[in-house]
């Protein structure tokens, strides 16, 4: 299946504009899981959304503390080279084997660095990363001009094809392009989420590609969830305790809801209009979108094709407004 694509920035790869996003098969042993996961069943979840025509998997050596790696690494063993998708991973969180519950550290040490990309190319199984990104800016001391560098040597070294930041700023962003191209962003974006849309802007006038994440708010925005149904998440279930899910749970459902008249003129779910939301913003390369069992990715897929009408952004700005849900710019 053929869906539509979008070039990284200056990178040279052509991606769909939904990408399979793997920080949920990863597991819930761990401080940000998302509760108990089972691997075939993940394995299934990355061939269906393969097959379905999505060409990049996002993932990060902390999730599940190297196990999400793990997992890709076995689905993409099982796919015959000729269908591997791209493989994008994230560094510079670094954890404790000993005491899975702490939160890991953000560290930028060029040394671990280096450490880092060595144990994501043996657990993806290949032998260059597609997309490599500092997963935050770092709290260890390390100077961005630090890591950055050393990011950009892993690129001209051919370790990985392209090298991005993750929740970085535009002030960031600026002082890594002096270093060397930044060639992509990751940052949280979607109908409730829209502090990155400076960041957005900024990427697209420096030709830097910009891959979004939980542009479905982390199910909020699906139509799935309910108070009763984040009660009864597991414990260790990080949304348990997120606010999104707690104290501005009744406007995020208020906004979910607004979205189902424009899901229902389109024939599509909710889900897949929270996805369109986002990728209807200029500079937006691609949204990367979760999926733990395969009838998960049915439900938004057809975002990959669906372009908003100007009726359609107008009605969910105005929804956003009146419903009071999140900060940041309404509309594109």
């Amino acid at each position: 299946m053929a869906l539509t694509t979008a070039e990284l920035g200056t990178t040279g790869m052509a991606l769909t504009r939904v990408g399979f996003g793997a920080w949920a098969i990863g597991g819930g042993d761990w401080a940000v899981g998302w509760g108990p996961q089972d691997d075939d069943e993940s394995v299934a979840a990355i061939h269906h959304a393969v097959a379905s025509g999505v060409n990049w998997i996002d993932t990060a050596a902390v999730y599940g503390l190297g196990h999400s790696e793990e997992v890709v690494g076995r689905a993409l063993r099982s796919l015959p080279a000729g269908e591997r998708p791209y493989v994008f991973t994230k560094c510079g969180l670094v954890w404790d084997d000993a005491d899975r519950a702490t939160r890991p550290r953000r560290v930028g040490d060029p040394a671990i660095v280096r450490r880092d990309v060595e144990s994501s190319l043996r657990r993806l199984g290949v032998e260059r990363i597609d997309l490599y990104q500092v997963h935050w800016p770092a709290e260890d001391g390390t100077p961005l001009e630090d890591y950055w560098q050393v990011m950009v040597d892993l690129r001209a070294e051919g370790k990985v094809r392209a090298v991005g930041l993750s929740n970085h700023d535009v002030d960031q962003l600026q002082s890594a392009e002096k270093i060397g191209h930044v060639d992509s962003l990751q940052p949280p974006f979607s109908a409730i989420k829209r502090a990155a849309a400076r960041e957005l802007a900024w990427c697209h006038e420096n030709g830097t590609g910009t891959i979004v994440y939980s542009p479905m708010q982390s199910g909020l925005l699906t139509g799935a969830f309910s108070a009763e149904r984040v009660a009864a998440l597991p414990a260790d279930d990080w949304r348990r305790t997120g606010a999104e899910f707690t104290t501005h749970l009744d406007r995020n459902l208020a906004l979910s809801a607004a979205l189902e008249p424009v899901a229902q003129r389109h024939g599509v779910s909710r889900g897949a209009v929270a996805v369109a939301w986002a990728l209807a913003w200029p500079g937006v390369t691609g949204a990367i979108v979760g999926a733990r069992r395969p009838e998960q990715i049915d439900g938004w897929i057809a975002a990959a094709d669906l372009a908003l009408t100007a009726e359609d952004v107008t009605e969910i700005a105005a929804a956003i407004e009146r419903t009071g849900a999140g900060e940041g710019p309404t509309r594109p």
